[in-house]
């Protein structure tokens, strides 16, 4: 119990706690607000006079900003006047200065147009110098032209008549020979054929043809002979060419005249029977054939490896066969390699087939070996196979016995026995008896 007095009558009386309590907080409710209001009519009254402080103070400041806002606005007009009349007093200037470089410039120019002028002048006058030089040069070119033209039509007349001497030279050299060949009998221009081969031949023979042999055909036992065999050899001594030539000539007076065919069938049967290679008619007959005129004739679509020519191809015609010869040579030193090569491949290849001989052999005897070892595994793996059923039936007798004996229980083994009945019945007492 709480004792509380009046401040009024001076009584005292008691409240309880509860009471006690609400009294206080009413009490102190009351003064709270009435404080709280004091406070807010303070606050109040401070904001009106913070307030009423600021705007004079903020007054203030913007008068004095103004004031020297006022003051930086005349001075800047006063700079920016000053400004303006040095700008006046510097483009005047410009001005005067531009004009004087104007001046001075049409002064330039008008010195440097006479220059010019004079330049140009000079120029042409250069221009009219080199265009006479060049004219000069070209009239001069045409003096040569004409007499470098003079100088070949001289020339050429001058070639002309050599020509024409050489000409008549030649006509006379074979009307000489012409002479010559009619006073000749016809033993005697076939022997005058063979010597000038001769003397062609002995002309090269110490540099061109050393290892050769260039002589008459003498051996007449098979009824006719040739009239030179050429023969070749290397430097082992092997032959690697021959050539059987026969020279035929006849007189321009000679009645009946001959043709190179009719001797070409006589030329190879003498070349066959001299074992030579190579047959080689040199002729004088047919002095307008042009087929013969022309260069070395081949005939070899008549008789094999013959040919016919002019006397002035008798060197060529051994140089070109020769040089075929010992391409072939070569050729046939190679073939020589290639065959020993093919005799070592052939005995290699026989070897080879041997050992397949053997090898089929030997497997054959494995094959039958191994058919009998396959047959022998077959048996074997049928009484695998039947081993394999007997252990089936026999795991399918103990799963059944399995069976049974899962089947088997107490009720079973004592049925229709009494004794066995009797005596579980004790063990059953018993274990009872015990667990108690």
């Amino acid at each position: 119990m709480q004792e509380i007095k009046c401040p009024k009558c001076g009584e005292v009386f008691q409240v309880d706690e509860s009471g006690y309590a609400a009294i206080v907080k009413q009490v102190r409710d009351k003064e709270f607000l009435q404080e709280v209001k004091n406070r807010e009519e303070q606050f109040e009254s401070d904001k009106e006079s913070a307030i009423q402080l600021a705007k004079l103070e903020t007054e203030k400041q913007y008068s004095e900003m103004i004031n020297k806002k006022e003051a930086e606005i005349a001075l800047l007009k006063n700079e920016v006047a000053t400004e303006l009349m040095n700008k006046k007093v510097a483009i005047s200037e410009s001005v005067a200065e531009k004009d004087r470089e104007i001046l001075e410039l049409k002064n330039k120019l008008a010195t440097l147009n006479a220059d010019k002028e004079l330049e140009l002048a000079k120029i042409i006058n250069e221009k009219n110098a080199i265009l006479s030089e060049k004219e000069n040069s070209i009239n001069q070119l045409r003096a040569e032209k004409a007499l470098t033209e003079k100088e070949c039509q001289l020339k050429e007349q001058s070639v002309k008549e050599q020509y024409e001497t050489e000409l008549r030279f030649k006509d006379e050299e074979i009307a000489r020979y012409k002479d010559f060949k009619a006073r000749l009998s016809t033993k005697m221009i076939g022997e005058t054929l063979e010597q000038h081969c001769e003397i062609e031949f002995n002309k090269l023979r110490a540099t061109g043809f050393k290892q050769a042999y260039f002589e008459k055909d003498n051996d007449a036992k098979t009824g006719s002979k040739g009239d030179y065999i050429y023969k070749e050899f290397d430097e082992n001594g092997g032959e690697f060419i021959s050539i059987m030539f026969e020279m035929k000539n006849e007189a321009d007076t000679t009645s009946s005249k001959k043709k190179n065919e009719d001797f070409l069938k006589e030329l190879d049967k003498d070349r066959r029977e001299k074992k030579c290679e190579y047959a080689v008619l040199v002729s004088l007959l047919e002095p307008d054939s042009e087929l013969y005129n022309t260069g070395i004739v081949d005939m070899s679509h008549r008789y094999e490896k013959m040919y016919v020519i002019r006397p002035q191809f008798f060197i060529p015609i051994i140089t070109i066969l020769k040089n075929a010869a010992l391409n072939s040579l070569e050729y046939r030193k190679e073939l020589a390699v290639i065959k020993n090569q093919n005799i070592d491949i052939s005995k290699f290849e026989d070897a080879m087939n041997d050992f397949k001989d053997k090898f089929s052999k030997n497997y054959e005897l494995a094959s039958k070996k191994f058919r009998l070892a396959i047959e022998e595994i077959d048996k074997t793996i049928d009484h695998l196979q039947k081993t394999k059923e007997a252990l089936l039936s026999s795991e399918n007798n103990l799963r059944l016995a399995n069976n049974k004996a899962e089947d088997l229980s107490i009720k079973r083994l004592t049925k229709n026995n009494p004794t066995m009945e009797a005596k579980f019945a004790e063990l059953n007492a018993f274990n009872k008896k015990n667990k108690k």
